[in-house]
């Protein structure tokens, strides 16, 4: 299959994911900053970048996160390292899914992982995954707490905000629109620091 119509489905499939939404100028300075056309990545690691572009249409590698206004094929700097970990390819689903005491769990991450749309993480790996969900959840919930507002409980809540914020990028105003709202980086960490200042 010709190049041109590898990309062109990789194209199609990104766009079934994320829906067709412009990528503005800004939008291209930060994914340039954040990650590395497909083609630039296969040349340092002496990968042929067709032959990605199959394992990712064939869901055995994640879609890139982004497809920059100029057709680049933008993906993490460490898109083979999950894969190399797990002993090649073959073996990524095996691994990535055994990462979960829950099968189904396991399963429903994985798909999430094909898709691409983990951009919220630096660096994508089930630790990080099941990190970041743990911190999420714990930072959503403590408004509730018996002892908020106390200063014991603002140092908890901003222990979990910061860390939560070493894991995540800034984002852009894309992916506010491909997932409809704000970013857990607007909902976690800016939203709870304007609203419960370190104490």
């Amino acid at each position: 299959m010709p190049e041109t119509d590898l990309k062109q489905q990789l194209v199609e499939r990104f766009r079934e994911v994320n829906d067709d939404h412009p990528m503005t100028e800004a939008d291209d300075v930060y994914v340039s900053a954040q990650f590395v056309s497909l083609e630039e990545l296969c040349v340092v690691h002496g990968r042929d970048a067709d032959a990605v572009r199959r394992l990712m249409l064939g869901q055995r590698l994640p879609l890139p996160g982004y497809l920059r206004s100029d057709g680049a094929e933008m993906v993490p700097a460490d898109l083979f390292a999950l894969a190399d970990e797990a002993g090649g390819v073959d073996l990524l689903e095996a691994w990535f899914t055994a990462r979960w005491a829950d099968p189904i769990a396991g399963k429903a991450e994985w798909n999430s992982y094909l898709s691409g749309q983990y951009v919220c993480l630096h660096s994508v790996t089930p630790a990080t995954i099941q990190r970041k969900d743990y911190l999420t959840t714990a930072i959503g919930a403590a408004a509730n707490e018996p002892d908020a507002g106390s200063v014991q409980w603002s140092a908890r809540l901003h222990a979990l905000v910061d860390e939560l914020d070493t894991l995540e990028p800034a984002f852009t105003a894309y992916d506010r629109l491909r997932f409809g709202g704000p970013t857990s980086r607007d909902t976690c960490i800016d939203a709870m620091r304007v609203r419960f200042p370190r104490l």
